[in-house]
């Protein structure tokens, strides 16, 4: 669904997302980019780079890391980023209407459930208990 809306715009969903998940004032850091997104650092690296081929984004030296690079929005990137937040909002607005708030709930806590699991890799170390 986000592809699709963000494909009528020249763009991609993890281009939105990534752009979602950069601080628009201070940028981020590059070591912590991925793990914020659940991305390996091959997926990102390409993404970012493609993103700073279109303008969206300009690296620039971690003053408290020597090796490690910040990530900031261009004026270009923090525009498509206020369009990506005002789609993804529009997104949510709908759900919220046709969703009622008890099942959001449950589902909002099924997920945070999974991702848990995930997060502290409880999944395949439950011996098929």
């Amino acid at each position: 669904m986000y592809n699709e809306e963000a494909a009528k715009f020249g763009s991609t969903m993890a281009t939105g997302f990534t752009l979602l998940s950069i601080d628009p004032e201070k940028g981020t850091a590059s070591t912590a980019l991925g793990p914020k997104m659940g991305m390996e650092a091959t997926s990102l690296s390409r993404i970012l780079k493609t993103m700073e081929a279109k303008g969206l984004i300009e690296r620039h030296p971690n003053p408290e890391d020597g090796r490690g690079v910040i990530i900031r929005l261009t004026d270009f990137g923090r525009e498509k980023r206020a369009h990506s937040k005002e789609k993804v909002l529009i997104f949510n607005e709908s759900i919220k209407k046709n969703v009622s708030e008890e099942k959001l709930n449950h589902f909002y806590e099924v997920t945070e459930m999974i991702n848990d699991m995930i997060l502290n890799k409880k999944i395949y170390d439950q011996n098929d208990k």
